[in-house]
């Protein structure tokens, strides 16, 4: 198992847009059999940030989830909404076991 954590600050006006197009984009991963979740989570205290959490069933997962047409549409779509570049930490499972995602 790997898990993704991808850090995302959107610019203000863009929020609504952000999440619509995420949300689409997430709910198409999580039917890739290659991904376990695939969360969308928004700041309480700063509505411009959002965290990604992926959490993907092999190393090669990430890569054939960055070949589909829906992270291809989403990535295209908000990168003019992003008020920095996104980051991310890799993070390796340790609990549950992965057979239990």
């Amino acid at each position: 198992m790997l898990v993704v954590h991808v850090h995302v600050h959107v610019v203000p006006d863009q929020v609504e847009a952000f999440r619509t197009a995420t949300v689409a984009n997430a709910s198409a991963s999580v039917r890739e059999p290659g991904i376990a979740r695939f969360d969308v989570l928004q700041q309480d205290d700063d509505e411009t940030r959002f965290i990604l959490v992926e959490v993907y069933r092999d190393e090669g997962a990430p890569a054939r989830h960055k070949e589909t047409a829906h992270y291809q549409q989403w990535r295209d779509a908000v990168a003019p909404m992003m008020a920095s570049p996104r980051t991310s930490v890799r993070l390796a499972n340790v609990f549950p076991a992965d057979d239990a995602w």
